[in-house]
C-alpha cells in the first residue's frame, strides 16, 4: 500500500466497489460513514491514481455513479497478496500451542461481536458491517507443515 501510496480506507472503498459494484457517492459516503464532501475528497485522490472512475447512470443522467477501474482491481489484488504474505509470515512463526491460542481468542472476538449486533442493531445498520445471513466463517487452519508430528 505504500508503494501506491494508498491508505486503509482507500483499499477499503476499492474492496467495497469491487464486492458491491458500482454505486452513488452519497451510498459510499453512507457506508463509510463520511460526510458526502470527505468521500467526495477520497474518490478524489484514488480518480488521480486511476483506480476509481465517476460515471453517469444509464438510467439517471443526474446520478454520478463511482465505479473501480481494472488498475484499481490490480491493485487491491497485490494488496490482499502482499497482505496473505504477511500473515502466512507471522502464523509460521507461531508453534501449535500458540496457533492454537490465537485462534481460540479470535472464536471469542467472533462469539463477542456476533452478541453485538444482536443486541444493538444500530451495529449492523451498514451492510459493510455485518451480514446476519452469512454463515459464520470457518476456523483456520495452520499449514500442513505447521501441524506437528503427533497431530498427524
Amino acid at each position: 500500500m505504500r508503494r501506491r501510496a494508498m491508505s486503509f480506507t482507500h483499499v477499503h472503498i476499492l474492496s467495497m466497489l469491487d464486492r458491491h459494484g458500482d454505486m452513488p457517492m452519497s451510498r459510499l459516503a453512507d457506508m463509510l460513514d463520511v460526510s458526502l464532501s470527505n468521500a467526495s475528497g477520497l474518490i478524489d485522490r484514488l480518480e488521480d491514481r486511476g483506480f476509481v472512475e465517476r460515471v453517469r447512470a444509464a438510467t439517471d443522467r443526474r446520478v454520478v455513479l463511482v465505479r473501480v477501474t481494472e488498475p484499481g482491481r490490480t491493485a487491491l489484488a497485490e494488496g490482499e497478496v502482499f497482505k496473505d504474505e504477511l500473515m502466512q509470515s507471522i502464523l509460521a512463526r507461531l508453534d501449535d500451542r500458540r496457533l492454537a491460542r490465537l485462534a481460540a481468542a479470535l472464536e471469542d472476538v467472533r462469539d463477542s461481536a456476533l452478541e453485538a449486533f444482536a443486541n444493538d442493531p444500530e451495529l449492523g445498520r451498514h451492510e459493510h458491517v455485518h451480514d446476519r445471513t452469512a454463515p459464520a466463517p470457518e476456523p483456520i487452519a495452520p499449514e500442513p507443515s505447521a501441524v506437528s508430528a503427533s497431530q498427524a
